[in-house]
Order: structure tokens, then sequence, then C-alpha cells
């Protein structure tokens, strides 16, 4: 099949497919950064830039984790659907494959920074962080005001099972079994829950900085369930960048904080936004624990720093504070 990495290849599938004239020379570059997708920039003469994804069977990374090609179908779907909730906070499709499991999207213009390299060279701006809540707050809200269109068109779970709930929390208590009750109950209550659009991958390394603005990518897990896992996989992401970036500690605890008060100023008033705080809380720390147990580890942290931070959390899971605010204050004091 075919395979994008490959220029030969890809030229060739763009001008066979007509997506490109038989002449037109474009430049091709393969990006790196992603364990589930080939990716590759396409820059054409005329000057417009294309993003390609083709999604993996098998994804890169050091243990066996195995997700449905098809996902990039899904993500496609959520391309179109968040331009019509949110004009301008992802990027447009061009095109999509779904015998080669290919899409196209329009590249973000340069320059542009990953708001990820950003955070771990310690460059955290409160603008930055306030938009990040705001941009998930808008989405849940959004989502669930369309929510009679929306559960239909994105009621399959099962990307968001191979790639979030199996690799993330199944297979963590499978490595540390003092914690299976925990993943259990965190588990069946994420399952029980279909409430609004969920991102399920909204994190820093998704996120490019264009001209002081937030653009979202990679929605290959969206799907219609629990809002409270997309705030504690990115409080998860702000939170172990508190624990490896040191000397901005504080900065990185007050910005989890920040995040979590602009989504709430955001959504505003729902009927499940009552107890949204203390499923949130889980959620941070199944995920935390996670990304230094689970099928994937972060790749930034030090063994040494995986080793604290499971410290710090176990005892966290078997006890969880009731409201973000004090997880944040416990899980730093244990980092020290």
């Amino acid at each position: 099949g075919l395979d994008i990495e490959r220029p030969d290849e890809l030229l060739a599938y763009l001008r066979r497919s007509g997506h490109i004239t038989a002449d037109e020379q474009p430049a091709i570059t393969n990006l790196a950064g992603g364990v589930s997708n080939r990716t590759v920039l396409v820059e054409r003469p005329g000057g417009e830039a294309w993003v390609l994804k083709q999604a993996l069977k098998k994804l890169r990374v050091a243990v066996e984790w195995y997700s449905s090609p098809e996902r990039i179908n899904r993500e496609a779907l959520g391309l179109r659907w968040l331009e019509r909730l949110i004009p301008g906070a992802s990027t447009r499709l061009i095109f999509e494959d779904h015998s080669n499991y290919v899409l196209a999207m329009q590249a973000v213009p340069q320059p542009h920074e990953n708001w990820k390299t950003m955070l771990l060279t310690g460059r955290l701006e409160t603008r930055h962080v306030e938009q990040f809540g705001q941009l998930l707050g808008t989405i849940h809200r959004t989502a669930y005001e369309r929510r009679d269109q929306i559960a239909a068109a994105f009621n399959d779970r099962s990307f968001f099972e191979s790639l979030r709930i199996e690799p993330y929390y199944v297979y963590t208590w499978t490595q540390i079994p003092e914690t299976a009750s925990f993943y259990d109950a965190l588990i069946a209550a994420t399952r029980a829950r279909r409430l609004t659009l969920v991102h399920g991958d909204y994190s820093p390394k998704n996120i490019l900085i264009y001209q002081g603005r937030l653009v979202l990518l990679d929605h290959e897990v969206i799907h219609f369930g629990d809002p409270a896992f997309d705030l504690g996989f990115a409080l998860a992401h702000l939170l172990s960048k508190a624990h490896h970036v040191r000397e901005r500690r504080a900065a990185f605890a007050g910005a989890a904080a920040d995040f979590w008060r602009s989504y709430r100023d955001s959504l505003g008033d729902f009927p499940w936004a009552a107890d949204l705080e203390p499923r949130a809380v889980r959620h941070t720390l199944g995920c935390l624990l996670a990304r230094v147990a689970g099928r994937s580890t972060l790749e930034y942290m030090s063994g040494e720093e995986r080793a604290l931070q499971r410290t710090a959390v176990i005892p966290l899971i078997h006890k969880p504070p009731t409201t973000i605010v004090e997880l944040i204050r416990a899980f730093v004091d244990r980092c020290y």
C-alpha cells in the first residue's frame, strides 16, 4: 500500500488522484513527532501548503500497541465539525482517502511554534494558558448545545478505547495492581457518561501558536463522551511539566489552576457541570500515573522523574483530593 513518507510514492499518488497537476513539483518534507501517523508537509509552487496524515495500524512506541487506521476518517469528521462549532479553532480539511487511510488539511502558516516545545523550555505565557482553557470550554459548551446532532455522529468510541482506555488506564493497572480498583471505577464511570464532544488528545503537543492564537490539531480520538477526560488529560500534561521543569514549577502549578478557571468560565452552567470537578481530579490522577507507567510514557522525563511521579501519584489515587486546586498543591508538594 501507499507510504506517504516516501516522496516519490506520495508525488505519484497526488498526481494520479488529481490532487495536483501532472507537471506540478511540490516540496515534500516528512514531519517528525507523531507515534500514530505518518505526517508529511506538502508545499505547492503557488504558495498553498498541506499537511498529509496517514494512520498507522501499529503505533511507533516501545511496547505493542495497535489501533485501526480507519480512525483517520474520525479525524476528518472532527475537522468538519470543529469548523462548524468554532471556526478557525483548527485547520481546514482538504481531502480524505478512505482506502489509503489518508487525509490532507491546510497547513498552519509560518511562523508558528509548537506549544509543547515552548513549555519544555520554560516559555509559559498566561494568555496561552487562558486560551487553552477557553477553547476546551467552548468546544464542550457548543457541542452540548448541538448534542442532538453530534451524539449520533460521534457515538462510536472504539478509537477512544484502543488509544486511551486500554493503553493508559487498563495497561497501567496491569503494571501496578494496587491501582486496579481505582482504574476499574474510573473506566466504568467514563464509559457510562455520554455528555458532549470530547477531543481525547487535548494536550500542548497538539497546539500550535500562530500570531498569538492557539490552533488545535490531531482529532483521531474525538468522540461523544465524558468531558472530564479532556480536563484530566490536559491537567496531567501541565502538572507533569511542573514536575519536569523544576525552575518553573510554581509557574506551571499556577498555570494548571488558571487553565481550570478559564475552562469553567467558558463552559458556563450545565446540568453536568456540578460534579465535573471531582471526576476531573480522578482523570488527572489516572493520566499522571499512566504517562509514567502506561504504554505511552512522556519521552522528556528521566527514569528518576518517572519514578518520583509514580511515587507521588499512587497515595493520591488511594485518597483523591476533592478539588483541582487541592490536587495541584498535593502533587507539587509530593514531587519535591
